[in-house]
């Protein structure tokens, strides 16, 4: 289903459902983030879902909390994203051990022509969010960078939520890995 105007960068609260159709398959990627055959499989079968809250704390910052899940009810890695650009360390069972940090940015701050490009208007306008991730290399002995841009496309006449990723990775030395993420509105969360 298509994401209503009111839902934009600035508001992503929402449940979404992750379109394999229109997705580009990351296989490729996780397996070069060490995520194990039959975990990436199992990844690949399932259907995934985002449940949203998208909110601002009393000091100011605004903070994107997503809570994944797989069809069948099985938990994913929740993301919990403070748009201040600090570093916080994380570890799950899918990734191990990353850091991450997030922050708001207008397009023309996006140097990477893929990352910037396609948006709607009001993502535009609004701002995109940018998640950066990577591996905690002391810590899980891998190498991987994932830049992500997160707003909204229309794409075959319907407005989506979409992520945009760039993937680097030392095991990989043609250069990175582009995908673009779809996901279908499924309503308030």
């Amino acid at each position: 289903m298509a994401a209503p105007p009111e839902v934009t960068t600035k508001n992503l609260t929402g449940k979404y459902i992750m379109n394999k159709t229109l997705s580009d398959d990351s296989d490729d990627i996780l397996k070069l983030q060490g995520v194990s055959w039959f975990k990436r499989r199992a990844i690949s079968m399932f259907t995934l879902t985002l449940v949203v809250k998208h909110y601002t704390d009393e000091g100011g910052f605004e903070h994107v909390d997503i809570e994944q899940t797989l069809s069948g009810g099985i938990s994913g890695t929740n993301e919990y994203r403070t748009l201040d650009w600090e570093e916080r360390g994380q570890s799950d069972d899918v990734f191990g051990a990353v850091i991450g940090q997030s922050k708001r940015v207008k397009v023309e701050e996006v140097e990477d022509e893929f990352l910037k490009s396609g948006w709607t208007e009001d993502a535009v306008e609004d701002g995109l969010i940018l998640a950066v991730a990577r591996s905690d290399t002391p810590k899980s002995g891998m190498i991987w960078r994932a830049e992500q841009t997160w707003g909204f496309e229309v794409l075959n006449g319907e407005r989506r939520y979409a992520r945009h990723v760039k993937f680097t990775s030392s095991d990989k030395q043609d250069g990175p890995i582009f995908k673009h993420l779809y996901y279908d509105y499924a309503g308030p969360s």
